[in-house]
């Protein structure tokens, strides 16, 4: 899978400095590849929203955030690193990033589908006649993945 990915939720507005996941505190501020924690109020993990890509065997990925519930984000601490939950959810979050692209996806109603084998999340929206839901749905054609990808500075060299 392709994937484009953000660093960190929209909503942490601080350097990203990387702490390893195994340093995970839910007090004060927190952000490592996988958790984040913000005032230990507000509480986000790394997911996938995955987007079949017309005539191409692999989905085009973007590696995105969502809040949870404390009580979800315990939960899926702690199934992390054996891929075993008390509840394989999907779970209620509020998508954390704005995608360049499409229409404004930040604070948009998502669920979370945690996956066993550690491998993230996966997200689909709430909203299913949001223009990413639909892309997530029906897929996009290769071109408009090419856009996307130009979108973040990551166009083909055409010279």
């Amino acid at each position: 899978m392709r994937e484009l990915r953000c660093r960190a939720p929209d909503h942490w507005g601080k350097a990203e400095h990387l702490d390893p996941n195994s340093a995970l505190r839910l007090d004060g501020d927190f952000l490592s590849e996988d958790f984040c924690v913000i005032g230990g109020e507000h509480f986000f993990v790394r997911c996938v929203f995955d987007i079949p890509v017309h005539g191409m065997p692999e989905k085009f990925g973007y590696g995105v955030w969502s809040t949870l519930s404390r009580e979800n984000f315990e939960r899926y601490v702690d199934g992390f690193d054996d891929g075993k939950y008390s509840d394989m959810g999907p779970w209620w979050g509020w998508f954390a990033n704005s995608l360049k692209g499409f229409t404004e996806t930040i604070n948009q109603g998502c669920w979370v589908h945690p996956q066993l084998a550690r491998q993230r999340p996966v997200i689909s929206l709430d909203d299913e006649g949001h223009e990413l839901a639909m892309a997530q749905q029906d897929g996009i054609s290769p071109e408009r993945l090419l856009e996307l990808y130009a979108e973040y500075g990551h166009a083909p060299d055409v010279s």
